[in-house]
């Protein structure tokens, strides 16, 4: 049977076994077939433009959707249950129960027919792409990642810890450990402190707990914030931390010998619960140093979404005075705070104004001519210090 010596196999194969009319029935089938993908992939895409947290600039984030079904992710499994067609492509039930296909998954949206812009070398705007052309700002492949970042730490908080070695589960080869680890755990020696018992300096018993009492919580912050989502996921309306920064003169540094990998491990499994503790409207204030701000603003942005970012809030820690000013640099006299919003839309932000009289008073005409004669005896000219007065 005569064939071209440029034909594909397959080509060959349906030159050799398909009469005419059973080509045809191929051609409408794989008509058929894409048709049905282009469908699939259309419902998709609607899906996932609906949650921010896989969206930026207006597009996909194709390799954040491919985290999030890795991780099994909650937010994006109840979006693609939402299609009973993309369900009944990527869910398989077994005994009464559907079981989410991360694989099948992970292989359609890596696919170069899913969101076909996102694999263009080369675009009609000027931006900074990693090796396979996406641009940086639409890929989650830009990440921070340390050592054991799959794994948890235990995280020792008593001085009896100090000297053990860090235990690291892992989350693939440890479930077990990793569940009973998070568990809820029964919190004992309850004391209630009102203003009553402080001034008789005894405790009082507690007889029950509700959801108006403040909770003073001493032990592993991280099997606490574990055992508080029973009865708070989702309602907390803001958490405030003060981690340790990492730094050889910390005045309790939980345990260790933190280096920069076991530190973001210890942070990331704590804000990971921190943002399950938190409502749709609330926020979380993270306390930190230059040791670790950095490396810390880019873990909250895996964690909370950059989109979710809100302020970096700079904060002066003293006066510049005595050791501070012997230093051989320019003088480090802050700290900072990130702050990050459960989800940026939902958060109200309601901005507090200083009274004028208040203000007036805090700064009258005294106040002012100190200042500026302060001023001015530290360098500044006469003219600038009395356009300081004038403003």
């Amino acid at each position: 049977m005569p064939t071209s010596s440029l034909a594909t196999g397959k080509e060959k194969r349906r030159a050799g076994f398909l009469t005419p009319a059973q080509a045809l029935i191929e051609q409408r089938d794989t008509r058929s077939w894409g048709m049905a993908m282009q469908n699939l992939r259309d419902d998709l895409t609607k899906l996932l433009q609906a949650e921010q947290a896989f969206i930026s600039d207006g597009a996909i984030l194709k390799n954040a959707v491919i985290e999030a079904a890795l991780n099994m992710d909650a937010r994006l499994l109840e979006l693609l249950m939402q299609s009973d067609t993309i369900k009944a492509h990527f869910f398989t039930e077994v005994a009464g129960a559907l079981v989410f296909d991360k694989v099948k998954f992970q292989d359609f949206v890596s696919n170069k027919a899913f969101l076909l812009d996102s694999y263009t070398a080369f675009k009609n705007r000027i931006g900074l792409t990693d090796g396979r052309g996406d641009y940086l700002s639409q890929s989650r492949d830009v990440v921070l990642a340390w050592p054991y970042k799959d794994c948890v730490l235990e995280g020792g908080m008593t001085k009896e810890d100090r000297g053990r070695n860090e235990v690291f589960w892992n989350t693939t080869l440890a479930p077990d450990d990793i569940t009973r680890l998070f568990e809820p755990k029964v919190l004992t020696g309850w004391e209630r402190w009102d203003a009553e018992a402080v001034a008789e300096g005894k405790a009082k018993p507690v007889g029950a707990v509700s959801e108006d009492d403040n909770l003073l919580i001493k032990g592993n912050n991280l099997l606490a914030l574990h055992s508080l989502k029973a009865r708070y996921a989702g309602k907390v309306k803001l958490i405030y931390i003060d981690p340790p920064y990492n730094t050889d003169d910390d005045g309790f540094r939980y345990n260790d010998r933190f280096n920069h990998s076991s530190w973001l491990t210890f942070m990331r499994n704590r804000l990971e619960v921190a943002k399950q503790l938190l409502a749709q409207d609330g926020a979380i204030f993270v306390n930190i140093d230059f040791n670790e701000a950095h490396y810390l603003k880019v873990l909250m942005d895996e964690v909370f979404g950059v989109a979710n970012f809100q302020r970096e809030i700079i904060w002066r820690i003293g006066w510049l005075s005595g050791f501070k000013t012997a230093a051989n640099n320019f003088i480090r006299n802050h700290d900072t705070i990130l702050f990050y919003a459960k989800h940026a839309a939902s958060l109200n932000f309601n901005k507090v104004y200083i009274p004028k009289e208040e203000f007036g008073k805090r700064f009258n005409d005294g106040q002012v001519k100190d200042l500026v004669a302060d001023l001015e005896s530290r360098g500044l000219t006469k003219t600038d210090a009395k356009d300081v007065n004038r403003h």
